[in-house]
């Protein structure tokens, strides 16, 4: 049976809107704990970084976990049980936030609340792309993983700014109780939705090692490309805060702008050029804007830094998971988006501490030259796939 473009576009949205209710969950603290670490429990940015990276390294652990699920009982299992961690984080952090008055104990609650986090983000990951191709098929691969992109960073983008409006004219509790029941939503959500797996054709059996090497090249650029986003996600707020400038959290809404416009308009382009040549443009503009960052001595400049950094990264995640899900047998399509997600996980787990140690011993004003540099070594990586691929193909 044909199905037409507008019911294709609406089943898509269905599935991912459990992507952004997870990943709204995520940005309402996200430009508020790193200023809640250093300026309330009185940490380094060391600590501040490390904190925050402890959700990616939860996530990285998971990713093979829900690739599993996915593959053998169906998306809607690992997507029911991320919402029921992204509610009881919420709780978590109302516990942190009640004992900010002992840092150490608020420390360790943040810890395990950032923990939950991470292995709620692991399990709703690719899980509704997953779902959106069992129901639909293969072709609409790079809208799902487009419509899914903007799903989670335009949650992000909405979530982080009213984060910081609450804990600016409510409280940090009033906060941690709305992720707590955004998580609620999405799970009561998610059980109402019908559960959808096909029957495989039988394949050889591949582990998850193995899948991960075979997407491991694209993996690689996307997780240098990621460490664009980590510095802006994690870092703008403190950033802001050196020079004495206000609202922080607008550069990661107008990354977010910019990363969802993008998608929306060039969202054919992938298929029509070929993911590498997309993720090569994608990843010299994104450079190009942390650039603009990094010489900025305007508030106004930074913006215009984000937004072109937001606008680059956009494509880089659906144009390089395009070639990796090339790489495996449809059977193992969950397990290799899973291991493909694995990498930004990678990246943003490793960008809080990392970027952080940049911060510590070289001063703020070092995070973005050094988050342009880590960028172009990306560029420059999709170049000499490329041209390894158009080798291939000469005769």
């Amino acid at each position: 049976m044909t199905i037409s473009l507008r019911e294709v576009n609406q089943k898509i949205l269905g599935y991912v809107s459990l992507t952004f209710l997870g990943y709204f969950t995520i940005g309402l603290s996200l430009a508020t704990l790193p200023i809640f670490i250093h300026q309330t429990l009185g940490f380094n940015t060391i600590i501040a970084g490390l904190v925050i990276s402890v959700q990616y390294v939860a996530t990285f652990l998971l990713r093979g976990y829900a690739g599993k699920i996915v593959d053998t009982k169906g998306p809607k299992i690992s997507v029911s049980r991320s919402m029921l961690f992204f509610a009881l984080s919420g709780l978590l952090l109302l516990l942190v936030f009640l004992f900010k008055s002992q840092p150490f104990i608020s420390l360790g609650l943040l810890l395990i609340t950032r923990l939950f986090t991470g292995i709620g983000e692991g399990l709703v990951g690719a899980s509704p792309i997953n779902w959106a191709l069992m129901e639909l098929g293969d072709e609409h691969a790079a809208k799902a993983i487009s419509f899914n992109g903007i799903a989670s960073y335009g949650a992000l983008a909405i979530g982080a700014p009213l984060g910081v409006l609450m804990v600016d004219h409510i409280n940090y509790e009033a906060l941690a109780l709305l992720t707590s029941a955004v998580g609620l939503l999405g799970y009561f959500y998610c059980r109402a939705k019908t559960p959808y797996q096909v029957a495989r054709k039988k394949a050889e059996k591949v582990s998850f090692k193995r899948v991960l090497l075979l997407v491991a090249p694209f993996g690689i650029c996307l997780a240098l490309g990621g460490l664009g986003f980590g510095s802006i996600s994690t870092f703008m707020t403190l950033y802001y805060e050196h020079f004495n400038w206000q609202n922080g959290a607008a550069c990661l809404t107008i990354f977010g702008v910019f990363f969802i416009l993008t998608r929306l308009i060039f969202n054919k382009v992938i298929d029509q050029y070929g993911g590498l040549k997309v993720a090569l443009v994608s990843l010299f503009v994104e450079t190009l804007g942390l650039m603009v960052i990094a010489v900025a001595i305007d508030p106004l400049w930074t913006l215009l830094g984000a937004a072109l950094t937001g606008f680059g990264f956009s494509l880089v995640f659906p144009a390089l998971g395009v070639e990796a899900i090339k790489r495996v047998d449809q059977s193992q399509q969950g397990s290799a988006l899973a291991a493909y997600g694995l990498f930004i996980d990678i990246s943003l787990g490793i960008t809080g501490p990392l970027i952080g140690f940049v911060a510590n011993n070289m001063g703020m004003t070092a995070i973005y030259p050094f988050s342009t540099i880590i960028v172009s070594i990306g560029f420059a990586v999709v170049g000499n796939l490329l041209y390894q691929k158009r080798r291939e193909l000469t005769p």
